[in-house]
């Protein structure tokens, strides 16, 4: 069983020693840990830092590309390394090294394909009020959208199997934390959380504020949540226009029947026109919701592809290093038996012979 701890790092190299420092080493059930880091462009020292306190693989992007794509070339990479555990912890030591083993418990025991670090916000002091406000009713927004009951939806600090890596993608170029969650709640991973302490941190350079951070993840759960679910998020949109097509019409059938048999003296041309309209453009959301439905599908087809494309690609580069492998232990081996071979030549005398 291999461990690979990724850390994406941009422009980290005051705070990767502490948190190198607090890494495990060794846990039950465990057979190697290794540390990934992807330098997501900085122009500090943070690769030789990374190399300097003995990181096992260093991944370098030539440009700062964000978060989401970070975490997405450390899963690709600690795929293609063998992974079978996967931890994305962050480079500023927001979250302690030590909190790895409890974090990995659940998928060791089978338990679960994904497992998010709880924050516990509630209880963090250098949260502000609003910011403690606004991370419970986003997680809240978040449950209902991916039918998962992660409490902290926006932590980074997650582990993830060989098979929920293989499964996950990340599209957002903003922040892959939510967008995950409802992709594996989609597809029936299961997901479960820990509580973790914290460590307090400088400011988050993902975001220019709290309001910019929920505008952000706000447009990502839209998305995310459309992309997966198109025919229930259009028939929202339609309902609207329906129910107002609906309630103009039947205003107009009780003025025509009110005239034609009670004397009524009121006008339905509005009522049959606003009416008409309502409908007609909410059968026209529907229908495109429909649409989108069957192009939904044709994407869960498309993700399968991926995936078992991604599949047996790594099931190719283990079979390489096996056969490679086998063959260093066969030259090994014919290179013991020939120094044998000239061993027992240069022992030998005439008589032997």
């Amino acid at each position: 069983m291999k461990l690979i701890i990724q850390i994406p790092a941009y422009n980290e190299e005051t705070t990767l020693p502490e948190v190198f420092r607090e890494l495990p080493h060794e846990i039950a059930g465990i057979d190697e840990i290794e540390v990934l880091v992807i330098d997501d462009g900085s122009t500090d020292r943070t690769t030789a830092v990374a190399e300097a306190l003995g990181a096992h693989h260093v991944v370098r992007h030539t440009s700062n590309k964000g978060l989401a794509a970070g975490f997405q070339t450390g899963l690709d990479a600690a795929l293609r390394l063998g992974a079978d555990i996967i931890v994305n912890t962050d480079a500023d030591n927001q979250y302690p090294g030590d909190q790895i083993v409890a974090l990995v418990e659940p998928i060791l025991a089978r338990r679960a394909d994904i497992v998010i670090g709880d924050r516990q916000t509630d209880t963090i002091e250098h949260f502000s009020t609003q910011k403690r406000i606004l991370q419970r009713v986003g997680s809240w927004v978040v449950r209902r959208a991916s039918n998962t009951e992660v409490p902290d939806s926006v932590s980074g600090f997650r582990a993830l199997s060989r098979e929920a890596a293989l499964r996950i993608f990340v599209t957002t170029e903003f922040s892959y934390t939510v967008e995950n969650l409802i992709q594996a709640g989609k597809r029936r991973l299961t997901v479960a959380h820990v509580p973790i302490r914290t460590n307090q941190t400088r400011p988050s350079r993902l975001h220019s504020g709290n309001w910019n951070f929920v505008k952000r993840q706000a447009s990502t759960i839209v998305r995310t949540y459309a992309t997966y679910e198109p025919l229930k998020t259009f028939s929202y949109i339609a309902a609207p226009f329906l129910f107002l097509g609906i309630a103009f019409l039947l205003r107009a059938a009780y003025v025509f029947v009110g005239r034609r048999f009670f004397d009524f003296e009121a006008e339905n041309l509005q009522s049959l026109t606003l009416g008409t309209g309502f409908l007609v453009l909410g059968f026209i959301v529907f229908l495109i919701g429909l649409v989108a439905d069957r192009i939904g599908g044709n994407r869960r087809m498309l993700e399968e592809v991926l995936y078992r494309i991604r599949r047996a690609e790594l099931e190719d580069i283990r079979w390489r290093q096996v056969v490679e492998t086998r063959i260093d232990g066969l030259e090994a081996l014919q290179d013991t038996g020939l120094l044998v071979q000239r061993a027992r030549g240069e022992n030998m005398t005439p008589t032997d012979t």
